[in-house]
């Protein structure tokens, strides 16, 4: 009989009153898979096969518009989902209603989470805090909830797996061969997946809580993409060509199909492709070498309208341009769809029924006309695994190693940029000047004009902890909106003493003038902006949660804490973002 794998994870859920949703699970054979829910609405899809493991993406219709419905996973016509032995409460759909004045949306976000050991193992880094809320919610199904989970990169560890990890990948190979005990193919990838979403804890809340993920660096390899020298010691190496098509392949696999809407799966010649062939492996190799080879042929970002909450997932990693004289976080194609999606609808009256990637422009007979304040969203999320803003002087840091490192202060220095470059981490959007001031012209944008909405917000994790920063704009040029880069990291994982001590000292006044003294030295520009924190530094195994009523904003961070034995979900913060 065919068994559930892995799964079944809720991913998307249409916000806009459309009754539809999408399903991922893995299985341990072929078969179709159906997801049928309690008031009617139903699913089914056929898996695909790719490197020995089946998959599916179950497209669910019919859903009611303000109602949440339990729902079961069939394969091959046997039910295999809840469990029959489960003792959580039923894995359930909330297809929301069109947003309705007052009515909120919780947006929880976090990243960089090491799979917590077996039950009953001591855990030396302490709760996990996206068990710890799974367990809560389990324990309390009438407790507030997420309407959906922003995963923010760093979803499993291709380079710093567990010892139940390694036990597995050395009963597979010779750990004393390179990558040793790094994962080194797709086979490995899918233990990572297994040990990461096969809690049973974790696995009951991506069943009901939609997500949307992004990859960060661990993803792949710490530092990935740092630099086009580092990218080129790296293809030196015999087993990295087969780590990144890997690493690409699982992604597309487990995190990104999930992304995308069921128009889009729908649309997508690749996913079509794929389903369509007995076996998608080579395929799927193929369009991952071709990826790794020219990043521009692919898209990872992608955007999700929550109502009237706009989110954008941006690529951080796989769409940078690494050319000394030309370094961008961006390449100039995912730039202009960034640009494109913070404004689509911004310039139009109406929008018509069409794909969310084609901005509509005023026209004579249908003139970009809309009262003050009701632009197409009400809040703009920016989701990038790496912050906007940084502590100024690790900023300032980041843009003076960048200047050497192309050789503002010539080639002696150049090579101890790279060298700083690598061992620091230097790779935030401050290391990426160009890009860096681009974000923060189309943030100054977006949160401007008659229709700007209430708050614009960069949410990204990477530095294992968390805080709140604000940006202050040269006058005349300040937005309306409210602006607030907020951070939130580790989910679980843990938190060296040196991070701590330097992220704290990052933001004093002693450390900016030593900044200012650095960013002189390589004849770097001042930032077009200026910023200072507002909350934090919160170090822990954390979640912050973003609650969005009409124009409101409420933040609340919690920290999963040791309690008389028991985990527990810790408020931390909890304050308004608007007035």
């Amino acid at each position: 009989m065919t068994g559930l794998r892995l799964g079944p994870l809720l991913r998307y859920v249409d916000f806009d009153g459309g009754g539809t949703a999408s399903v991922w699970v893995e299985t341990d054979r072929p078969a179709a898979a159906e997801v049928r829910c309690a008031d009617g609405a139903y699913g089914m899809s056929r898996t695909f096969h790719v490197a020995g493991h089946h998959y599916a993406v179950v497209p669910v219709t019919g859903l009611t518009p303000g109602t949440t419905t339990a729902y079961d996973v069939l394969l091959d016509g046997r039910r295999v989902w809840p469990p029959a032995d489960s003792t959580r409460p039923p894995s359930t759909i909330h297809s929301p209603a069109p947003a309705a004045p007052g009515a909120a949306l919780r947006v929880s976000f976090g990243s960089c989470r090491w799979a917590a050991p077996a039950h009953g193992e001591p855990d030396p880094i302490g709760p996990d805090a996206l068990d710890t809320l799974a367990k809560r919610l389990a324990h309390d199904p009438g407790a507030e909830r997420p309407d959906v989970l922003l995963l923010l990169g760093d979803q499993v560890y291709a380079d710093e797996t567990s010892d139940a990890t390694r036990a597995r990948l050395a009963r597979r190979r010779d750990p004393a061969e390179p990558p040793g005990d790094q994962v080194a193919d797709y086979e490995e990838y899918t233990y990572l997946y297994d040990e990461s979403w096969g809690d049973p804890d974790v696995r009951w809340l991506l069943s009901t809580v939609p997500s949307c993920m992004i990859f960060d660096d661990h993803d792949l390899i710490d530092d990935w993409n740092t630099s086009a020298a580092w990218l080129a010691d790296m293809r030196a190496l015999p087993w990295w060509q087969e780590r990144v098509l890997s690493g690409l392949m699982s992604y597309w696999v487990y995190q990104h199909l999930g992304n995308l809407t069921p128009e889009e799966l729908a649309a997508d010649e690749l996913y079509a492709a794929v389903r369509a062939e007995p076996d998608g492996t080579d395929l799927l190799r193929r369009f991952a070498s071709e990826a790794d080879r020219d990043p521009a042929c692919v898209r990872w970002s992608y955007r999700r309208d929550f109502g009237r909450t706009r989110l954008l997932m941006v690529d951080s990693r796989g769409a940078r341009v690494l050319e000394e004289s030309k370094r961008a976080m961006l390449d100039e194609g995912e730039e202009r769809w960034l640009r494109d999606q913070v404004m689509a609808g911004r310039d139009a009256a109406a929008r018509p029924a069409g794909r969310p990637d084609e901005p509509v422009r005023p026209t004579a007979e249908q003139p970009a006309q809309r009262p003050s304040g009701q632009g197409p969203y009400d809040h703009l999320l920016i989701g990038t695994s790496l912050p906007w803003l940084l502590p100024p002087f690790i900023h300032d840091v980041e843009s003076w190693d960048s200047a050497l490192c192309r050789g503002e202060r010539g080639p002696r220095w150049a090579r101890f940029g790279e060298k700083l470059r690598r061992a620091a981490d230097l790779e935030h959007w401050a290391a990426f000047p160009e890009s860096f001031d681009g974000l923060s012209a189309l943030i100054a944008e977006a949160g401007g004009g008659p229709d700007a909405p209430a708050t614009v917000s960069v949410l990204s994790g990477d530095v294992h902890h968390a805080y709140i920063a604000e940006p202050t704009w040269p006058a005349g040029d300040a937005p309306h909106a409210r602006v607030l880069q907020l951070t939130c990291s580790p989910v679980h994982n843990s938190v060296p003493g040196w991070i701590k001590l330097g992220f704290r000292l990052g933001w004093s006044r002693g450390a900016r003038r030593l900044g200012r003294a650095l960013t002189r030295h390589a004849r770097t520009r001042p930032a077009p902006v200026n910023w200072r924190k507002t909350g934090g530094p919160w170090f822990g195994n954390q979640l912050m949660t973003l609650t969005l009523r009409a124009r409101s904003a409420d933040l609340h961070l919690t920290q999963a804490q040791t309690r008389s034995g028991e985990a527990e979900l810790i408020t931390i913060e909890s304050r308004p973002l608007t007035s």
